[in-house]
């Protein structure tokens, strides 16, 4: 076959312009993921219910701190009496008996005082066991929320990478027609070379349709979360290194896991409140001592008074000692129910402990496994582009035809898309490793900040 020309073409040039045109519009407004996380804290509706629920959990434990201090009441009645006597008969005319009434004024204070009672001690444990947990579902939000903007983040980036692969293949494609048609007309090449290329360029312009709007669509998404619109995510800088994941051993991270884990926490302080539960139940069949006191005034006047005109004070103080003896088999219930639920978050610790490192464990064989795939990768993006100098030289001498330039074109570019691709999984997943095994925290966001350009 005699040999073929391949010059570049102006669909080369416009697919390059449409490229730069591409990074240089998102670049001048690019924000980076520490920038978008901050955001997200302060506009993410989820994450802001849990701060709340949170910060409720503080005012709900001081209630129950009440019950070791003394309760004062003031209380104030006015009690006004009329009373009306028969009518009686004078000399057989009736006469209407006077009206007598009077007007009583009492004020006083009360205060009680739990002087004994064990129950009142475990409720207010029970109390600061609820405020830890509360802190637990907190951090457990905050996890969550770290994980669902980093996600969002990288799924902008790997969409216009991916629209930006596409983009560049499209335009190598279109020389590659370009090319195939010119020599069709010289008569060096079949029209066979010519609706190949055409049926791959056809199939280059519904990809970038479909990438085009798959990068809308991961956009909104950022964009709802962090409460901005327009979101252009920074890439990594280049060259990419991402950092090791570490402990390389998978033992530490399911230990981590189970020690910090804010599920495991969590469960563990269920069943110590269940504990506590059950020694309350227990509480209740002993003894108990309440301290009571009054202080009062009695103001009383009118005819009907029969305390005299005038103030009276008074004031008393009363020592409660109250022991159970039988409440028709309520309290044995109420033990035998609290064991019972004893028992269940027993079981919940149990279950919670094991979810959570089969998760760990699953995040740390996936990220090994993203990986080595990403130096896969790597690997095969090189053999790709010499297989496509190769391709080419061999198109120009002319022991390839053209259906082989556009097969090693578009390995090369899915190869890239892909490696492109499986960096993101490989920072996500090591940010998944961290939240599975409990770990993760605001300062991982600063840690991948740093691998992006500037």
């Amino acid at each position: 076959m005699p040999n073929q020309t391949v010059s570049k073409s102006l669909p080369t040039c416009l697919g390059l312009a449409l490229m730069l045109a591409f990074a240089a519009t998102h670049s001048a407004q690019a924000q980076s993921l520490q920038e978008l996380y901050d955001a997200a804290r302060n506009y993410d509706a989820l994450y802001l219910s849990a701060s709340a629920l949170a910060d409720s959990a503080q005012y709900k434990a001081a209630q129950s701190d009440a019950l070791a201090r003394p309760s004062v009441g003031l209380g104030v009645t006015a009690t006004e009496t009329q009373v009306v006597p028969p009518n009686r008969y004078v000399s057989g005319v009736k006469v209407a008996g006077d009206r007598v009434g009077s007007t009583t004024y009492q004020s006083g204070l009360t205060a009680r005082y739990a002087v004994f009672n064990p129950a009142n001690a475990l409720t207010i444990e029970q109390a600061q066991r609820g405020l830890s947990s509360s802190k637990a579902d907190l951090e457990a939000a905050e996890q969550d929320l770290i994980v669902r903007v980093s996600q969002a983040y990288f799924d902008v980036l790997a969409a216009k990478d991916a629209l930006g692969t596409t983009l560049s293949s499209k335009a190598a494609i279109a020389e590659q027609l370009a090319s195939a048609k010119r020599n069709f007309e010289v008569g060096t090449a079949t029209i066979t070379d010519t609706r190949e290329a055409q049926a791959r360029y056809d199939l280059a312009n519904a990809a970038e349709i479909a990438a085009d709007n798959d990068l809308r669509i991961k956009g909104v998404t950022l964009d709802q979360l962090v409460g901005r619109s327009g979101v252009a995510p920074k890439p990594f800088a280049v060259p990419v290194a991402l950092p090791a994941v570490l402990p390389l051993n998978i033992d530490p991270w399911v230990t981590q896991a189970d020690e910090m884990h804010p599920l495991v926490r969590k469960a563990r302080l269920g069943l110590e409140v269940a504990k506590l539960e059950t020694a309350k139940a227990r509480a209740s069949e002993g003894l108990s001592v309440d301290l009571t006191g009054t202080l009062g005034a009695l103001n009383s006047h009118g005819s009907a008074s029969t305390t005299g005109q005038g103030t009276t004070a008074s004031g008393s103080m009363v020592v409660s000692i109250t022991y159970p003896l039988y409440s028709g088999g309520a309290m044995q219930s109420r033990i035998k129910e609290t064991l019972s639920l004893e028992e269940k978050a027993r079981n919940d610790l149990e279950y919670a402990r094991r979810s959570v490192a089969e998760g760990t464990r699953r995040a740390f064989l996936g990220v090994q496994s993203l990986t080595a795939q990403v130096k896969a990768l790597e690997a095969a993006e090189s053999s790709s582009k010499l297989a496509l100098d190769a391709t080419q030289l061999g198109y120009k001498v002319g022991v390839r035809v053209n259906l082989d330039v556009l097969n090693a074109q578009t390995q090369l570019f899915t190869t890239q898309r892909d490696l492109a691709k499986a960096r993101y999984d490989v920072v996500q997943g090591s940010l998944k490793l961290r939240q599975a095994s409990g770990q993760l925290k605001p300062a991982d966001v600063t840690a991948v900040n740093q691998l992006l350009s500037k």
